[in-house]
């Protein structure tokens, strides 16, 4: 077997499987409070863990692990980033808003200068969350599968699987279910269904930013953008879902069918850019 095949799916296997493990954990240290037990801990650092067991014992190697974060030669794509999402964010509330599938009266009632300070506090909570899932999914898989030369729609799809596969557990057990369902109107099986058909969209979106910048750091800060953007939203009440179809279509989250589309295309349109490059002369 290919070297760099075995060791994707050896990540694969642990990054999925420490969330279950996590669990089990939990349930042997009679954890009351699933979040604050090992097993969350194990869960979340498990495929970072892998990516640097693989790299460091697996044949590997550190030279696409993206540490470096090229400031300088990559200043575009940190501003990118953030672009990107609030383009995915804003067309899917106003289209909202404008089918009465979302409710943006409190958002407009209180303005930027009550949201900002919250999503600012958001960001910081998801700052270092982010760091044990970005330099999994797009430290490790990314440049794996670019180093495995498959093409770039293969990549995002299995990534964006082993991604969602990872969220199972999380939103099963690790998760309050009154917190998930405030970000929701699709039942819990629709809502995992919904992870595995649009985490490939996003993956795109942050892998390419991933390989355009040649650092993991820019999909980092894109994805605590999403993160504080989305749940301050609907965690804070700014919107609210009204239950329906079009509040599927429509959701700012990750979840939200026009979001997940809105970062499959503008994926899209950034490996173009980069194929583009590659191929003008030296």
């Amino acid at each position: 077997m290919n070297k760099i095949v075995r060791n994707i799916i050896i990540f694969a296997v642990l990054a999925v499987g420490g969330g279950f493990l996590g669990i089990l954990v939990n349930q042997l240290t009679g954890a009351t409070d699933p979040m604050q037990g090992l097993g969350a801990l194990l869960w979340l650092i498990m495929p970072l863990a892998a990516n640097l067991g693989l790299r460091a014992f697996a044949g590997d190697g550190w030279k696409d692990a993206g540490f470096n974060p090229h400031l300088v030669k990559s200043w575009q794509w940190y501003l990118a980033g953030p672009v990107i999402i609030l383009i995915a964010t804003a067309v899917p509330l106003a289209l909202g808003a404008a089918v009465g599938a979302i409710d943006l009266s409190r958002l407009t009632a209180n303005g930027l200068g009550t949201f900002l300070p919250l999503a600012a506090a958001g960001f910081g909570g998801a700052a270092v969350k982010n760091i044990f899932e970005e330099f999994a999914w797009r430290g490790y898989l990314t440049p794996r599968f670019a180093a495995l030369r498959t093409r770039p729609w293969l990549g995002y799809l299995f990534t964006g699987f082993i991604w969602a596969g990872w969220h199972i557990p999380y939103y099963l057990y690790f998760l309050d279910r009154s917190v998930l369902m405030e970000h929701t109107t699709l039942s819990l099986p629709a809502f995992i269904g919904m992870a595995f058909l649009a985490l490939p969209f996003h993956a795109a979106a942050y892998g390419e930013l991933r390989l355009l910048s040649n650092s993991t750091w820019p999909a980092w800060l894109m994805h605590n953008f999403a993160n504080a953007i989305s749940l301050t939203l609907v965690s804070s009440s700014f919107i609210t879902l009204v239950p329906g179809f079009w509040s599927a279509i429509l959701s700012p989250g990750t979840e939200g069918v026009l979001h997940s589309l809105l970062m499959g295309l503008m994926g899209y349109a950034l490996y173009r850019y980069r194929v583009g490059k590659a191929a003008q002369p030296a």
